[in-house]
Parts: structure tokens; sequence; C-alpha cells
């Protein structure tokens, strides 16, 4: 067997739905199967789906606040008051500062924008800022992506005369602040039927507002806003998303441009996963390092020049992100280990960056499937400002929210947050979420969990298959790209790739071997290693198109992957057990010994295996439990009868792996038994010389007959049991009158036919033929040998 890396969830669903929608729209059964899967089960439902249009962006006036908002906008524009927009140092808050600055441009306000520094500043809308705002004439402030929980600002904006706006789309607290206005879709009393915009999206909103109709030159930003944010890509959002992707292929704004060229990204096939793994963690990287302004000086960038200087220096600062992250992860992985891997996983330092332990929070949650909370400790203020990143049962916020008397700020989603403490609560916050988490979590919450959208068959996957479920994107949360599953498949051909052998490339082959799928593994070269020939393989993943010199071929890029059966590793031949070094570090590991020369082998096993030597047919119950527990099996050396092999391996059924070596020293068994004319012309021969000195001819005899030496000891003592000669001092003597007696009637013949059949059957078969056999064995039937040298 080899496990899955996380549980599998399958949903069930009903063949029939899909079978009648395939009928219905014409597309193949993958794709029927994934819209049955996701509940849309008519010809409607998917073309509403595959062709969404303007009619899914809501109206934005029904966003609570948001009549407020435009009208004392609209009046600062008309009365030439200064205004702010305040926002937020990632992704989300870059694109909506350089969203609302545009759009209050394009109106003819007089405008500007802040983007507070993380390091210097923090998170959200602070005093000193405000206060710089006010001495420079601002009467109105827009935050973008933050501010819902800035009440004490908020009361020093409306003592100085300033009118705060907010718009923002994080968890409103208990009590909001006294702001002239605030949109946010999940306030209270808000009807908005799109609760999930994210920070871009409600900006958005209010620019929708603003201008009386949607921003058609705005979608790129709110699509990379709302994919770098991973709110969920349905209803609107998708729209927005869908909209946004078009217009970067089309007509690229300069800065995107230039940041798709530094991130070597091809032009023509920008999706979903190009914002997400290129856009989205390069505008990131400027604010989690230094200021955000440049990644927001690129996005409004009108001059091509300046957008390759910025976008140079935006990708310079997230290569440097990159190696500060790897880092800190190492750091924080090892003291997570130290601490023993508590429920919830809290790791802290002074001098870890800010600006990147959320993303070293998901790496932790990532490694250990654990929600982990990340600290940056300065010892000199007594502060601790931290990322949390959660798993799922485990709401990050609710929990944060019962350590509320020890947390100045925080916010943020059930599964991310941001916070401050005194460094002298941070023990204090860690036990009380140990505490919530024991109470909270089932069982099966710590499980790492991958939900499957569809078993598939290696028949059904093909190009237009794959092309039609592109028609679903783009993906992402709450639209999540579709994992496909091949359930006990056949392996192809099977091998490590990359500089290091680090990744693993396979092809899947149906029972006829009539049709392949190539699948490729990162970081599962190791893998490999643990799957054997002829075993039955289960494999999830996405489908992709592999394009290579004009042909385009079906790709299973995989997430996944186990083998439900027990699984047979060959080691024969020579020293080759004692060569795999990767082997020798398995801790566990039940020795199976059949011959007692095999002891000079023991010491070269590592001394956490466990040796049970089987001399006969009759297992000690001790052996026979400690056999039956076993995982792992390593057949050491040749049994010595066919009792032996039975009765050990019938006690291994629940081993999910056999490794058979049959390695076997120095013997007198000859290498396959002499047939009968053999010895008819041995006996012969010492008849006639009456007696022979073996010690003086046997070489020169041997050698005469085309005859091994060990063949030649063989025939002679099995003569010498029957009767028909005798030995003394080597030298055989033929007997006046032995009786007659067949050649089965002495012992050492029948050891010796068994031990060849033996042999040739364990030993020197195929691997195909040891497999059945010893599957046989281990499920309680004998074996029947087939090959016979008697």
């Amino acid at each position: 067997m080899l496990k899955a890396k996380a549980s599998w969830t399958v949903p069930a669903w009903s063949e029939e739905d899909v079978a009648r929608l395939a009928r219905e729209t014409g597309l193949s059964l993958i794709a029927a199967r994934f819209f049955v899967q996701r509940g849309k089960t008519t010809k409607s439902a998917v073309e509403n789906f595959i062709h969404i249009d303007e009619n899914a962006v809501h109206d934005p006036f029904l966003l609570k606040g948001m009549n407020e908002a435009a009208e004392r906008i609209h009046r600062a524009v008309s009365d030439n008051e200064r205004v702010l927009v305040f926002g937020d140092y990632d992704a989300d808050g870059v694109t909506s500062t350089s969203l609302m600055y545009s759009v209050l441009r394009e109106l003819g306000a007089e405008a500007a924008y802040y983007v507070p520094n993380r390091f210097t500043e923090g998170y959200g809308p602070n005093e000193e800022a405000f206060r710089q705002a006010k001495d420079e004439g601002v009467t109105v402030i827009i935050t973008v992506d933050t501010g819902i929980s800035a009440g004490a600002v908020a009361d020093k904006a409306k003592e100085w005369g300033i009118d705060l706006i907010i718009t923002d789309h994080h968890e409103p607290p208990p009590t909001l602040p006294d702001a002239y206005a605030i949109i946010n879709p999940k306030q209270e009393k808000c009807d908005y039927p799109n609760p999930a915009l994210a920070g871009v999206g409600v900006a958005f909103k209010l620019a929708h507002a603003l201008l009386g109709e949607a921003p058609n030159s705005y979608y790129d930003y709110v699509a990379i806003g709302s994919i770098a944010d991973l709110v969920p890509l349905e209803g609107e959002n998708r729209y927005f998303a869908q909209k946004g992707l078009e217009a970067m292929l089309n007509t690229p704004r300069l800065g995107v441009q230039a940041l798709l060229d530094k991130a070597g990204a091809d032009p023509s096939a920008i999706d979903e996963e190009t914002v997400g793994f290129l856009i989205g963690p390069r505008l990131n990287a400027a604010g989690r390092l230094d200021s955000a302004d440049p990644a927001i000086a690129l996005l409004l960038s009108e001059d091509p020049e300046e957008a390759h200087e910025l976008a140079q220096m935006v990708d310079d600062l997230n290569k440097e992100r990159q190696q500060i992250v790897k880092e800190i992860t190492e750091e924080a992985s090892l003291q997570a280990e130290e601490d023993g891997l508590p429920p919830v996983i809290v790791v802290g330092a002074p001098g870890w960056n800010p600006g990147v332990i959320g993303i070293v929070a998901s790496r932790l949650t990532e490694m250990y499937y654990r929600p982990a909370i990340v600290l940056s400790y300065d010892p000199e203020n007594g502060i601790a400002k931290g990322s949390a990143r959660s798993i799922e049962g485990f709401d990050m916020f609710a929990s944060l929210s019962e350590c509320r008397d020890y947390l100045p700020h925080f916010g943020g989603h059930p599964m991310a947050a941001g916070l401050t403490m005194n460094l002298k609560d941070v023990g204090t916050v860690h036990k009380h979420l140990i505490t919530i988490a024991e109470k909270t979590m089932n069982p099966e919450d710590w499980e790492r969990k991958l939900t499957v959208d569809l078993p598939v068959s290696i028949d059904e996957i093909s190009v237009p298959a794959i092309e039609e479920l592109g028609k679903m994107a783009p993906f992402g949360v709450g639209n999540p790209a579709p994992k496909v599953m091949l359930d006990n498949v056949n392996v192809g051909m099977m091998k490590k790739i990359g500089a290091n052998e680090d990744h693993m490339k396979i092809s899947f082959t149906d029972n006829d071997a009539t049709k392949e799928v190539d699948g490729i593994a990162f970081r599962f070269g190791a893998v490999c290693d643990e799957i054997s020939p002829l075993a039955k393989v289960s494999a999830v993943g996405k489908l992709s198109i592999n394009e290579w010199n004009g042909n385009r071929k079906p790709q299973l890029m995989i997430e996944d992957i186990k083998v439900n059966e027990q699984q047979l590793f060959d080691y024969r031949g020579g020293q080759r057990l004692f060569r795999d070094q990767k082997l020798f570090e398995t801790d566990m590991m039940t020795v199976i010994q059949f011959r007692k020369e095999s002891d000079e082998y023991l010491s070269k096993l590592p001394e956490s295996w466990e040796v049970i030597r089987i001399d006969d047919a009759e297992l000690p119950e001790e052996s026979a439990f400690k056999l039956r527990q076993s995982v792992r099996i390593l057949l050491l050396d040749l049994p010595e009868t066919k009792d032996q092999f039975f009765a050990a391996l019938a006690c291994c059924e629940n081993a999910e792996r056999v490794y058979a070596s049959f390695i076997y020293g120095a013997n007198r068994m000859p290498a396959s038994i002499p047939s009968r004319d053999q010895f008819k012309s041995l006996y012969a021969i010492i008849r006639k010389k009456e007696q022979i000195d073996m010690k003086q001819h046997a070489e020169k005899l041997a050698d005469h007959k085309g005859w091994t030496l060990d063949s030649l000891r063989f025939m002679c003592q099995v003569f010498s049991e029957l009767g028909f000669v005798k030995m003394d001092n080597g030298v055989v003597a033929v007997h006046p009158e032995p009786d007659k007696r067949d050649l089965t009637e002495s012992k050492t013949y029948r050891k010796g036919v068994e031990h060849s059949e033996l042999e040739n059957e364990l030993y020197y078969s195929s691997y195909r033929a040891l497999k059945r056999w010893i599957d046989e064995a281990m499920a309680g039937q004998k074996p029947v040998f087939s090959h016979s040298s008697s």
C-alpha cells in the first residue's frame, strides 16, 4: 500500500443526470459530471454559468451606506474639496486604491492616495496619517479594503471635521466606527446579494454608483484584487474575474504588461493562475518589504519606460521576499516541532519580517495541517504583531474574538487574520486557542482533506473534454478547478525527473494498455520508490493539455496518489538489499529469517528491525501474532521448505509491503537437480570402477561429464542414503547387492528437489509469478509451484 497525503472525499451524484445533461448540452461526460456535481443539472443552468453576462452585476445602491457615500463624494467634487483615498498594502488594497483614485480623478476630484507603511504604521487607518491629512486640508477620506475596525481613528476624524467613508469587506466588529458612511456587504442590515465582494469589489461598486454605470476600464483591477484575495468566484465575482481577464488579454494596461514581462508570462495565455501566482505575489511584495507605493504607481503608470522600471523594482522585491520567506519558514518550522506541534501552532521571534509572516503562517498550515499564528516580536515596545492562518473546522476569527481581552487589534476572516498583542500575553492567548481547538475540533477535522470532483476513466480523458472543462474558468474559491480521480489504474511508465530527481513523471493505462494518459507530480520524486511494478494506483489532480512541437496531449497534474493493495518490492539477486540506503532508513520492518546460516546478514540490518526466525511449519503463537501485526515484511532468505514459506506468509495478511530478498549463502545443494539419466550415468561409472576416490578424481570426473561438483556430491550422497554405494573418507564404493529403490526414497533427494523448486520459483522466477505466489500464500492458499525438477 501507499497511503495518500490527504483524506479523499468523493461526493455522490446521479449518473443518470450526467447522461441526460450530456445529451441535452452535447457536453462530454466529464464536463456533464462536473456540472451535475456542482448542482447545475439543467441546460439553462449550464448556459447561464458558462455565458455569464452583465445581468450578474447588482445595483450598487443595494449596498447599505452607498447613497450617503456617493452623495458626499459628488458634493466634494463639485465643491473642489480635497479627497484622500486611504488604502491597504496587499494586492487587494493596491488595486482598490488604484481604482478609487483613478475614478476620482476621472470625476475631476482633487484627490490623492495614501497607503500606510506596514513597518512604521501597521495595518489600517492611524491617527498620525489622518492628522497629516487634516493639516493638508483634506475634508473627505475614503478607505478602501480597510477601516472597518478603526473606531478610535474614526472618532478623531469626526473631531477634526473630516468626513470618513469606509469601504471594506472584512468582518465587522461588534461596534462599528462612527463614520459618515460605511459600505461593507457584511455589516448588519445590509441586504446586498453578494456579501463575498473583495475590497476592490466594494470599491468598484462605489465607482459604479459615482459614474452611473459599471466602469468597464477597471475590470482588470477588480479581477486582480479578487483573485489575489481569494474571494469566491461565483456570480458577480465570477463576472468581474472573467471580464478582467479578458481585458488583460486584449488591452493590458502598461503596468500589468510590464509586470508580466518581468515574470516571463505568456501574454496570450493569461488566466486566473497567472494572476494568483505571478501578478498578485509581485504586487504584494512591495508592501510586504517596504512601501506599497511602487505597486500603485506601476498600476497607474502611463509611461512605458516608467512602467518598465517600476516592474523591475517590484520583481526584485518579490525575489527578496521569496528568500526571506524561505529563511523564516525554516526557523518557524523548527520552533513548531520543538514545541511538539500543538493543536494550534504559535511561533515568533524578534526580527522576523512582519510583511511576510502571513506567508510563513500559510506554509506552516500547509506543512502540518494545523492552525498557525506567526508573530514578529518587538521587545523594545513589548509588542507582538502576527498573522494567522487556519484549517477547515477551526474559525480563526471567532476563536480570536474569544481572546479579545488580550488583543487590542485584530481582524480578518474564519480562515485568516491579523493581530497585535502584548508580548507578555502571547502564552496566554496560545493556551486559550489550544483549549478552544480541543473543545471544538472533531478527530476528523485534523485530517488533511482533498475533495474529488470527477472520478473519470482513462478512455473519457481527451483534449476536447479538457477544453470543455476550461469553459468553466475562471477557477478559484467557490469555483475551484475540478480535481479528477483515476481509480485503480495500471502504471505504464514511471520515472524521476528534474535536476535533483525531485519530481515524478508517470503514465496511466487502461487494462488493455490501448490508451495512455501522462501525469506529472511535482515534489513526488521519492514516491517512485514507493510504487511497485504491477501495482494499481489511484491519483487525483487537475487535467491540462501538454503542448509540445505542435502535439497536444492530455496530462494530469497530480496532487495526491495512493496504492490500495499490498505491494511487493523485488530485492532478489546478489546484495541488492544492502545497497538501498533509503530502505534502511525505515524504522519499522519485520524480518523473516528461514535459515540459520543467514545469521551473518543480521548485523547489517538496522537495529530497530525485528527478526523472526521460522524453523519449521509450526509457528510459535508469539511469532504468528507479531507477523499478523506487521505492515512491512522483509523475506530475508530462501525458505528451506514450502511449508515454512506458506506458514510464515499465511500470518502476514495485514502486511502492506513485502520486500523479497531471498538471499542465501553457501550451501551444498546444486543449482538444479540432476536428471535421472545423470544418476544412471554416474552409477554405471561407479559399478564399472567398483570404487572411486573422489578426493582425487571428482573434479576430473565432473569436468569430463559436464557436471558441477555440487551435482556430483549430491548424487553420491543420494546413492549412499539409498544403499547403492558406501562412502568412506571420500572413497565411493559400489554396494555388491543393493536393494531396488526409487530416488524419491532419499531424504537428500527430496530435500534437493524441494530446494530446487523453491529456488526456481522464488529466486529465479519473474516478478509477476513471484507476486502471484506471495499473494496466494498471504491469502491462505498454498501456491502450486509449476516447475518441478524431479
